[in-house]
C-alpha cells in the first residue's frame, strides 16, 4: 500500500476503534500528517485524556506511552513498535536514582519527562523541557535541587536561578552531539537566520542561540516572529511541522545528521498493525503509576509564566 492507502486505512481503523493517534513532532512526516494531534510528548498525553477515545495509539518512544498510561489510566494505550525507546531515558534507572537520593537527604528530585515511568515515580516533581526553569524555581523552600537525567538541560535551568543544581550525567545522544563548530558554519552560511535550541543541547551551543526553546516553543516562536529565515537545532522531524505551519518561511537544520532512530522506527504499516490487534500495549504498574501521577501533577501546578 502506498502512503495515502496506509493514511486511509489507519483513518478507518481510529474510527471504527474509537482510537485516538498522536504523533510526536519528531515522527516522520506522514505519520504526522494523519495524526489527530502532533506535539511534545507531555502535551500529547495531557490533551488525549481530555478526549472519549478509549484507545490512544502514540507514535513516539517508550517512555512516551508510559507517560500516557500515567496521565489516562482508563484508556489502552499502544507503542506501535515495541523496541522504540530513549537512550536518555535508558541512562538512569529508580534503584541508581534512589541511591543519588541517599547521599543527598532531603534534596528535592526534580526529573525531566524524558525518564522511564519507575523514575519519575521517585521523583519529587517533573518537568519539561519548556518549564525546567519554572519548577526549579517553584520548589521556593529549597536552596538545592537533584536535576535528572538531562545535564544540559539542568546546566541551562542553572543559568535562571539562584538554587544549587545537581545534575545526573544524562544526556540526548542527538542534542549532546550537535557541536557549536557546526552550528557557526551553518550560522555563516544563513547570517540573516535565528537559531532556535533545544535546551537538550550544549551550553556551547546555547550561547549562540537566539532562543531556546522546547519543540512546542519552537513552533509557537515561529508562527509569532516576523522573521523568515530559521536555523533548527533539534532532531531534524519537527522541521516537517515547521514547514507546514509556514509555507513562507525558510528552515535550516544545524546538522542534517540529527535524526533520532527510535523516532523513525514506526511506519504507517506499524499503526495498522497496533490498531488490528491491539498490541503493543504499554500499562504502567498502579502503585507506579500513581507515584509518578503525583509527581507530574506537582508539576501542573507550577505556574506559568
Amino acid at each position: 500500500m502506498n502512503f495515502k492507502a496506509l493514511q486511509k486505512k489507519i483513518r478507518q481503523l481510529l474510527k471504527e476503534k474509537n482510537a485516538i493517534l498522536l504523533a510526536h513532532n519528531y515522527q516522520r512526516p506522514e505519520i504526522q500528517d494523519v495524526a489527530d494531534l502532533t506535539g511534545d510528548s507531555l502535551g500529547l498525553s495531557l490533551e488525549a485524556a481530555k478526549t472519549e477515545a478509549e484507545i490512544i495509539v502514540f507514535c513516539g518512544v517508550h517512555f512516551m506511552a508510559e507517560t500516557a498510561s500515567i496521565v489516562c489510566p482508563d484508556k489502552v494505550v499502544l507503542l506501535p513498535v515495541i523496541s522504540a525507546g530513549c537512550p536518555l531515558a535508558d541512562m538512569i534507572t529508580a534503584p541508581a536514582l534512589a541511591q543519588k537520593k541517599a547521599q543527598y537527604p532531603g534534596v528535592p528530585v526534580v526529573s525531566y519527562v524524558n525518564s522511564p515511568a519507575s523514575v519519575k515515580a521517585e521523583s519529587d516533581i517533573c518537568c519539561t523541557s519548556a518549564n525546567a526553569v519554572q519548577v526549579v524555581n517553584s520548589l521556593v523552600k529549597d536552596d538545592t535541587v537533584l536535576m535528572t537525567p538531562d545535564k544540559n538541560l539542568a546546566h541551562y535551568a542553572q543559568r535562571h536561578t539562584d538554587k544549587e543544581i545537581l545534575c545526573w550525567e544524562g544526556f540526548c545522544t542527538y542534542h549532546d552531539s550537535l557541536a557549536p563548530e557546526q552550528v557557526m558554519m551553518v550560522k555563516r552560511d544563513h547570517p540573516h537566520a535565528l537559531l532556535l535550541a533545544h535546551p537538550e543541547c550544549r551550553p556551547a551551543v546555547i550561547n549562540l542561540a537566539d532562543e531556546v526553546k522546547s519543540t512546542s516553543g519552537m513552533l509557537d516562536y515561529v508562527r509569532r516572529s516576523p522573521a523568515k529565515e530559521f536555523i533548527i537545532a533539534t532532531e531534524t522531524g519537527i522541521i516537517h511541522t515547521l514547514e507546514t505551519q509556514n509555507p513562507d518561511k525558510i528552515f535550516i537544520p544545524a546538522d542534517e545528521r540529527m535524526v533520532c532512530t527510535d523516532m523513525k522506527k514506526i511506519h504507517l504499516d506499524d499503526i495498522v498493525h497496533a490498531l488490528v490487534t491491539q498490541s503493543p500495549v504499554i500499562k504502567v504498574e498502579e502503585d507506579t503509576r500513581v507515584k509518578a501521577y503525583r509527581a507530574v501533577e506537582r508539576m501542573l501546578e507550577v505556574p506559568r509564566d
